[in-house]
This record gives structure tokens, sequence and C-alpha cells, in this order.
């Protein structure tokens, strides 16, 4: 299909919000760029075809163009179901591109500032107006944006490569700019809108920023996880990932998507108000802990973070206690790019012990299993086995941190469910789980379950799975993949049933992981990790 400047064979509407008759960059080019991108196999070609797109963008357009690449518009989640899409679709498709990015983008911001009554019907006839002036190609990739189901193989690592190939930059540069940021379209505008290298400037830590988190891998044991030299190992809490920015009597703790919970968590505040540092940025967990010093499951520390808390009350009811494993700021100090070995000798000069997630230095396995057996006693995950040289690569899933957790849990996203039967109909109960793909964005079947589910959680999920409906093929609703949850199996074995080659056998829920999207669950290669080698 050619792209054309000429008059379009319909006239739109004139009450789109916003629209604007000056040229700018055509949607229809971002959707081909999109379909280039999918159909490509390799990375490089990939980063390519999206740097010479992004090369013709300005400042505004690259932002925009950015989160529709990635699925993930500058506007957030939409909450935009599957019935509203398809009812906005009975439009006519125009047959000559018309749409801009821009319009694209106002109309989106005009669906999020819809509220009360009648807000539905409004952003129907949002919908439909703006799918009116869309070609159909144009319609479908504004439906996958909007519930969120963009599967182009544009991924942010690639995105971010092809933004740093577009302004000449180093991409270790772009992404420490990324990491700080905590946002690619924000950084891209900056470089590529004639900022060049002197915008990475304004890319630095800074209070009350928070940075995004640093990641780790998989591994089934402390064995496979161990290396030649001495690594840290630490007990792995099953607790909510924290940071807490500190300025003099200014406290803020952030979860691991970045958002601001400070009120929620008041125990926090005072342990870090009564430290000597006067500037910091922690790193840790925090987890609600039974009478007997025992962590309790990670659903219970979660019902400290929900909507509309007595937070009082439920301090009295469900204390909640700290603990911090790195340090990134103190006291004017950024220490990212220290090695962890140095970053610990700060903590530890700065936080008591009972501050600190339990730790020993050692390349002894025999030390390191003793270790974790200790902490398995406890009650706690396993162990993270960290690189002692290693930096804090904020906002990357790397070699340097390796989580094992003997139990055995994988975070999956659940991509479909199947109606209950029995005791369980009329709720749903039957999940289809899948691991990410790196390579395409996607996500790899491996299996479903229906174990481990208590009553609470059949209705929470119905009703949760229902408002991410997508399609329904009989008894099976195909969902948004969205949901995160935590699966317990006793193994990893070959199938050929699924795509990925391999399935979980006596899979369970243990629960869902509302502090993570689905861009944290993991990939199908630890996935793979798990089988026993032949």
């Amino acid at each position: 299909m050619e792209l054309s400047d000429s008059i379009p064979s319909r006239r739109p509407s004139e009450s789109v919000v916003g629209l604007q008759d000056d040229h700018h960059m055509k949607f229809h080019e971002l959707v081909l760029t999109s379909a280039a991108v999918a159909s490509s196999p390799g990375r490089l070609a990939k980063i390519t075809t999206l740097a010479a797109f992004l090369q013709r963008l300005d400042a505004q357009e690259i932002r925009i163009a950015i989160g529709f690449l990635t699925g993930w518009p500058r506007q957030g989640k939409l909450g935009i179901g599957w019935s509203t899409i398809a009812s906005a679709r009975g439009q006519e498709p125009v047959s000559v591109p018309v749409l801009e990015l821009r319009d694209a983008d106002r109309v989106l911001d005009a669906l999020q500032s819809v509220r009360g009554k009648g807000s539905g019907a409004e952003r129907l006839r949002l919908l439909a107006e703006l799918f009116a002036r869309a070609t159909a190609d144009e319609q479908q990739f504004l439906s996958a944006i909007a519930i969120g189901e963009v599967r182009q193989g544009a991924l942010e690592g690639v995105l971010l490569e092809a933004v740093a190939r577009a302004a000449g930059l180093p991409s270790d540069r772009v992404r420490r700019a990324v990491m700080l940021a905590g946002d690619l379209g924000t950084v891209a505008s900056a470089v590529l809108g004639n900022g060049g290298e002197a915008a990475l400037a304004q890319f630095q830590v800074e209070l009350f920023r928070p940075v995004q988190p640093m990641l780790a891998d998989s591994a089934p044991t402390v064995s496979d996880a161990l290396a030649q030299s001495e690594v840290e190992l630490e007990w792995k809490l099953d607790g909510a990932r924290i940071q807490v920015h500190r300025r003099d009597d200014r406290i803020a703790v952030y979860t691991r998507s970045l958002n601001d919970v400070t009120a929620a968590v008041p125990e926090v505040i005072e342990a870090v108000r009564a430290l000597s540092a006067r500037e910091l940025i922690l790193d840790g967990e925090v987890i609600a802990l039974a009478a007997d010093g025992k962590p309790l499951p990670f659903q219970v520390t979660m019902r400290r973070f929900g909507r509309r808390l007595d937070v009082e009350t439920l301090r009295k009811e469900l204390p909640v206690a700290p603990f911090f494993f790195d340090v990134l700021w103190c006291d004017g100090e950024d220490l990212l790019d220290r090695p962890l070995s140095e970053r610990l000798q700060r903590l530890d000069a700065i936080l008591p012990a009972a501050l600190r997630v339990p730790r020993i230095t050692t390349a002894d396995v025999d030390e390191a299993k003793r270790f974790e057996s200790d902490a398995l006693a406890r009650g706690h995950e396993g162990v993270m086995v960290k690189s002692l040289t290693a930096p804090y690569a904020a906002g990357r899933r790397g070699s340097a941190w390796i989580k094992v957790k003997t139990a055995r849990t994988l975070d999956l996203v659940v991509l479909a469910v199947e109606w209950g039967s029995g005791r369980r109909e009329g709720w749903l109960s039957n999940l289809h789980l899948g691991a990410r793909d790196p390579q395409t964005g996607g996500f790899v079947m491996l299996g479903k379950t229906f174990k481990g589910m208590t009553d609470e959680m059949l209705e929470w999920q119905t009703k949760e799975l229902l408002a991410r409906e997508t399609a329904r093929d009989g008894h099976v609703v195909h969902v948004r993949p969205e949901l995160v949850v935590e699966i317990a199996f006793n193994e990893v074995q070959r199938s050929s049933q699924y795509p990925g080659g391999v399935t979980l056998r006596f899979a369970r829920v243990k629960g869902y992981r509302a502090d993570k999207r689905a861009t944290d669950a993991d990939t199908i290669d630890a996935v793979r990790a798990f089988q026993p080698s032949e």
C-alpha cells in the first residue's frame, strides 16, 4: 500500500478532538514501520528500520511514536474493553491515509480526560470518530494500542538501540539516561530533538525521581549460579520491592514500578529518618513478618498497598519491616557505577544490621548451600547471588544478579482462561500461562493450571480477567497479557504440545504479583534453564 497526501475519499467528522490541517508524520507510516519490524527476523534489521523512521520525526512526534511502537502510549493504560473497540470499529475504513500521529495522540488524551456519568458513551464517540478517519490497517493498529495488544517486535531494548543509532550516540550512554529518566520517550525526544549528546547531561541521579530497579536472572541451583570468583549471597525475601529517597526530613518510598507509596509504610519512614546520612537512595524490600519472625506470604504483605487504606489500623494488625540490600546515593555521591563491594561497604556504614538483608561473601559451593539451607529454614524463598564487581545496572536484567528459588517458582503472564465447571461453575478458573519471549516481545504458552486457587482468588481473577477480555473461543476467554501470577511447579518437561517446547509439571498458583508488569515476567529462556541436563 502506497502512502499518499491526496484528498481523502470521505470527509472526516469535524468534531474529532484537536485535528489540525498542518501536515506532520502520517500515522500510516508508523503502522508500515511496525509491520516491517515485525516481519524482520534480525535484530540489526529491526534497529535499522526503526532508526530511519525516528530520524524523520520531530521532538513531539518521537515520544508519541515510541509509545505506540512499544504498545505503551504516553497516556498510560487506557482501560478500554474489547466490546467498546468492536463497537467503534463499525466505521467504514477510509482508503487513503489521512491520520497523523498527533491526531491519534490527541484523541488518546481526550479519552483519558473523560470522567463521570456518560463517560462510556463519550469514549465510544471519540473512538468511532477516530476510526472513521483510519484505513483498515490503521484501525487494526489503533485497536491493538487501545487494549494493550501491540506485539510487533519493537521491544524497548531494540528501540533504545534505534534511538542511539538515529542520534549517533553510544547505546550504553542512552541506556543509562533511560534508566535514570525512567522513560525511553523522554530521552529520545531530548537527544533526537536537536539536543544530541548535550541533552544526556540532564539525565542524572536525582533525589525523588526514582531509578528503574536492577533486575535478576534465574538459576535452578546455587551451584549453577556460583561463579569461579567470590560472590555475595543474600537471603531472597518474598516481599515488596521498595526504593527509598531521603533529603533531610523529606523521605519518599517508591515501588518497583516507580509508584509513590510513602503514605502506606510509616515504618519505613521512621526507620530511615533515624539514620545519620542526610541524603540517601536505598534499594530493598518491605515484608510482613509473623510473631516468630518468619515471613508471611507475599499477598499478605501487599495488603499494605491497597486502595483507601486505614494505615494506622493496618499497621497495628499487619506491621511490616524494611530490609535493604543496596545504596545508590549517599550524601551527594552517586554510587551507581561503583562495584557492589564498595556499595555494600557504604551500606554497612549507614545502616544497622537489623535493617540489612543477611548476606555472606564466598566462592565455596558447600558454604553457599549451607547459607541457602538456613534461609529456607527461616521461611525465605532462597538466595540471591551477586557479582561483587558489578555496578548497579538500573532497569536491566542480567547475570550480575541471579535469583535461586529452591521452591521453584516462576512469574508468568495469564494469556487466556477457561470457565470452570462443577463447584467452580460461573468463575474463570483454568489459567493459560505464558513466559516472556525477549526476541519478539510476545509470550510463549507453557501450559494451564487451575490448582492452588482459593474462592477469594477465583472471584477476584474472574472480575479482573473479564475486564481484560479481548475475544472468546467457546469456553476460553482470551485476555490482554497484563496480569502476572507466581506459579510453583515441580519440574520443567519437554513438550511438543506447546510452542516453547516445554511445559510445567504440577503447576499451581502461589498468588498474583500486583507489583509486577508483564514486562517483568520470567523469560522462556529462564524456564528452559530449569530442564535437567541430559
